[in-house]
């Protein structure tokens, strides 16, 4: 099958909806597929052979974050010239309600369109005010995925209809069998936090205060941050007498990423909203780590209601204290919940999240071919 993939977001910066496309083109290209993934990047930029450059990002403000998309007319011949050249068997866009190539796809694609919606806005004054809008791109999408019960919502609230849900998958292996970073996590317990310390919604000063309370409680205890950011930045939320224990990867690669992971005792997800899934749950999972997360119900969903992982109340900075404490103490707990993680995680290892996606490809073929064949007939015949 010759498959098209359309990032709404740009290759240059990382990101779960990025990092979810580059898995899933590899997991199709593992299945024997042809895949071809366009998205925004420079021209020069260091991407997968897989992946085409659509040119220079602008950033654009989106679900309490800045995301970095393309758009305009420039943008829109690329998206024809790459659909021309491809010949898809099945178009699947990304987001495709965000300003960026998605939504130029939809419009110029003449076959079966797949979406994935991996945005979870229960309540958006956008979508309802631009729903006429939005209306002409869903009669050209003929088969819609969502990430999440939370994301599938959206479709039924504000779009009428509904969507298969598919969850995010997730290299199991990759995470699984990567080395911990040297000289890590060390005897003393260590804390992970990946993502944008700056961002609100992902909740990392409430981390912060969880983390100088303990630390000063114990002082072999430490916290490993990678994410976007300035150091110095970071290292002023923490006082002086702490911040020696904090640790600062920056950016990291995937393979990175993994290592990371496996450099912690507990990973914290303090996030206090806007999460449709929990991307970095699973690889954390995969990972063998213990997870701590605010109660958001995506992450429940993720940690099987609590038996995967620990969870405590959103944006409760003491519970989230207490609940670490018993944790690092009880190493035989932090067990049994990454036994149960593991077995929990293998439902979004990639091969099995590819195998149903490529059926959903194929009921948008089908339900396409059959339209056609509809049209072909309803067309007057000569003599009647």
């Amino acid at each position: 099958m010759r498959i098209g993939i359309v990032s709404p977001y740009s290759f240059d910066v990382p990101g779960g909806v990025q990092n979810h496309i580059v898995d899933l083109a590899e997991a199709l290209i593992g299945l024997g597929h042809e895949v071809s993934v366009l998205a925004p990047a420079d021209e020069d930029a260091d991407l997968p052979p897989y992946v085409v450059p659509a040119g220079r990002a602008v950033r654009f403000p989106y679900n309490g974050s800045v995301a970095r998309i393309s758009f305009g007319p420039v943008s829109s011949a690329r998206v024809r010239r790459w659909l021309s050249r491809g010949e898809f068997d099945v178009l699947h866009v990304h987001e495709p309600f965000v300003l960026s190539l998605s939504i130029l796809a939809v419009l110029s694609s003449r076959g079966p369109v797949v979406a994935t919606f991996h945005t979870a806005m229960t309540r958006s004054r956008a979508l309802a005010a631009a729903q006429g809008m939005l209306q002409v791109v869903m009669e050209k999408i003929t088969a819609r995925i969502a990430v999440s019960e939370p994301a599938r919502k959206v479709q039924v609230e504000h779009l009428g209809g509904g969507a298969v849900e598919i969850p995010n998958g997730v290299a199991v292996a990759k995470f699984a069998h990567a080395e911990p970073l040297p000289g890590w996590p060390g005897k003393g317990g260590t804390l992970g936090f990946l993502g944008r310390f700056t961002e609100s919604r992902k909740g990392f000063p409430i981390l912060r205060t969880a983390f100088v309370t303990l630390a000063r409680q114990r002082p072999e205890l430490r916290l490993l941050v990678a994410g976007p950011g300035d150091r110095d930045d970071l290292y002023e939320l923490f006082p002086a007498d702490v911040r020696d224990r904090v640790e600062f990867l920056g950016l990291v690669s995937e393979t990175d990423k993994a290592r990371m992971l496996r450099s912690v005792d507990i990973y914290v997800a303090p996030n206090t909203g806007g999460e449709s899934f929990g991307m970095i749950l699973t690889e954390a999972m995969s990972a063998g780590t213990t997870v701590a997360a605010s109660d958001l119900d995506a992450f429940r969903r993720v940690l099987d209601g609590g038996r995967a992982g620990a969870i405590f109340p959103n944006g409760d900075a003491p519970a989230l204290t207490a609940l670490l404490a018993e944790l690092l103490d009880d190493p035989a707990r932090r067990r049994e919940l990454a036994a149960a993680a593991s077995v929990a995680v293998k439902a979004f290892d990639w091969p099995s999240v590819a195998s149903r996606v490529l059926e959903v490809y194929a009921a948008a073929i089908e339900a396409t071919d059959g339209r056609v064949m509809d049209e072909e007939w309803s067309e007057p015949r000569p003599g009647t």
